[in-house]
């Protein structure tokens, strides 16, 4: 069961606020990738390094954003598809228009929305869920999010 509230335990200096956060993940492929986080989604190649320590990385993001995504790879190295189907990314578009403009460009580029494994992000026809390649789901969520 999940408590229905927890005690306030966020010092007031907490530098995590502040911090900018980085969502890595690895791939058995960076390039079947890039089309979803880029054409689709949005996203801008921030960085790339080829070959350190056997691996080769992606950051994509946009420099304005307090996060971004970091993609690596291992030549000889699969690490499988996403564990299950509710492992998500949400993003939350609080303006109807800029949520459909979304929607349309995923779809303009190919990306049909799939079936939520939690029934709660197809509710109402205001959320759609995307797969990548690796099986990694993102939904786009028409309503902000609030506490």
């Amino acid at each position: 069961m999940v408590p229905q509230s927890l005690p306030n335990t966020t010092p007031p200096a907490n530098p995590l606020l502040k911090a900018h956060l980085r969502i890595a993940r690895p791939t058995p492929s960076i390039q079947s990738l890039i089309p979803f986080y880029t054409t689709g989604l949005g996203f801008s190649i921030l960085s790339s390094f080829s070959q350190h320590a056997g691996f080769n990385g992606i950051m994509l993001g946009h420099p304005n954003l307090p996060y971004h995504f970091e993609f690596t790879e291992q030549e000889g190295h699969d690490p499988g598809r996403a564990p299950t189907q509710d492992n998500l990314l949400v993003f939350y578009l609080e303006n109807e228009e800029e949520w459909k403009d979304a929607v349309k460009r995923m779809e303009k580029e190919g990306f049909e929305p799939v079936k939520s494994w939690n029934p709660y992000w197809d509710a109402e026809g205001r959320g759609r869920t995307y797969e990548d390649k690796d099986g990694w789901r993102v939904v786009l969520w028409n309503e902000g999010w609030k506490v």
